[in-house]
């Protein structure tokens, strides 16, 4: 159980959900011990956040607990979004554990917002990867299949032909550096909010698949996530690709983002 995620399910305004998805991960695999991983990691955080003056057991969180995953990706997001869709149907907001960034989309298609929104460093616009159409680095892609458009904040990676898509009117992208100035405007808009943790600088976080120096601080992702999840605007999140390849760094900081989100939701 992630620490503090003590609501009874039936009355929960948040439910975690892991999804230790570890298929189509193409340098460092670990991403399936991700979910328990990022609980172990956040059981040292103290219950009470002096920024919001609130208790994040007091927040109506649940864990259901993992989502057994297999070697089927597109059956298991099918069933994934079910496990989504239900926590959605009973209004609440799913947080997804990754798992590989690929289960970004099962959420993505049980909450079906109007803005994605994402920390991560690379464009994962690609239409397919070694033969794969349906793998971490075209997630984005997918996802666009859903939301109208997709915010990419830390970006610094792709090929020529992501370059290209993400030059349509239905990509944003904010560089590393731009990444602090950020502010989200999203109007009327549903939004969902993803944390690839390799969008940090490896240096902070190694525990992950793909690491791609020049990344973000883990300050200036925390503001992302306290200034998104503010907007009150939020249908889901997630946290996803965080390995067993560290001394817990990953871990630690997927676990402290998740709940800085939940504090600024709530507050």
């Amino acid at each position: 159980m992630f620490p503090g995620a003590i609501a009874d399910r039936d009355d929960a305004d948040y439910v975690v959900v892991g999804a230790p998805l570890d298929i189509s991960t193409t340098f460092q695999p670990g991403t399936r011990f991700g979910p328990d991983r990022i609980r172990r990691f956040a059981e040292t955080f103290d219950d009470y956040d002096n920024r919001t003056g609130s208790h994040f057991s007091d927040l109506g969180v649940a864990d259901h607990g993992d989502v057994r995953a297999w070697d089927d990706a597109a059956e298991y997001l099918d069933y994934l979004e079910g496990v989504c869709t239900d926590v959605v149907w009973d209004d609440a907001v799913p947080l997804v554990l990754g798992g590989e960034h690929t289960v970004t989309l099962a959420n993505v298609r049980a909450t079906d917002p109007d803005t994605f929104v994402c920390l991560d460093a690379h464009l994962d616009l690609r239409a397919e990867y070694d033969g794969n159409e349906l793998s971490h680095a075209t997630v984005t892609r997918h996802v666009l299949d859903v939301a109208d458009e997709a915010v990419i904040l830390g970006a610094r990676t792709g090929n020529e032909a992501e370059w290209n898509r993400a030059a349509e009117a239905d990509v944003s992208v904010v560089a590393p550096d731009a990444v602090a100035d950020w502010e989200p405007d999203f109007g009327d808009r549903d939004v969902y909010l993803s944390v690839d943790i390799d969008g940090a600088d490896p240096g902070f976080a190694p525990g992950t698949g793909t690491m791609e120096p020049f990344g973000l601080a883990p300050r200036e992702m925390r503001d992302v996530v306290r200034a998104v999840g503010g907007t009150g605007d939020v249908v889901g999140f997630d946290v996803v690709e965080v390995n067993d390849r560290d001394a817990g760094q990953a871990a630690s900081l997927g676990g402290k983002l998740l709940r800085e989100f939940v504090f600024a939701d709530a507050a």
